[in-house]
């Protein structure tokens, strides 16, 4: 399976169905990112909002939350564009 995935890596996306499935994962991407953001800011400012004494706790987490997000996608626009590549 990774050896699959590896040389699906090494070829190019040269032809036009493979540069568009290669903005597809990339738009998809983002706007998985930033929804799952979204709904950690809502859920937070929520948290908050009830127990204003947990706000500091609520805030942690949320941020680590954010950058677990942020890291995943980072990953998923590099293998997308060395793919594209």
């Amino acid at each position: 399976m990774l050896t699959s995935t590896l040389l699906l890596i090494q070829e190019p996306a040269t032809s036009g169905l493979g540069l568009l499935g290669v903005g597809l994962a990339i738009g998809l991407t983002v706007i998985g990112a930033a929804v799952g953001i979204g709904m950690i800011g809502s859920s937070a400012m929520q948290g908050i909002a009830r127990q204003p004494e947990a706000a500091g706790n609520i805030q942690t987490a949320s941020i680590i939350l954010a950058a677990l997000i942020e890291g995943a996608t980072l990953f998923a626009l590099v293998i997308a564009l060395l793919v594209a590549n």
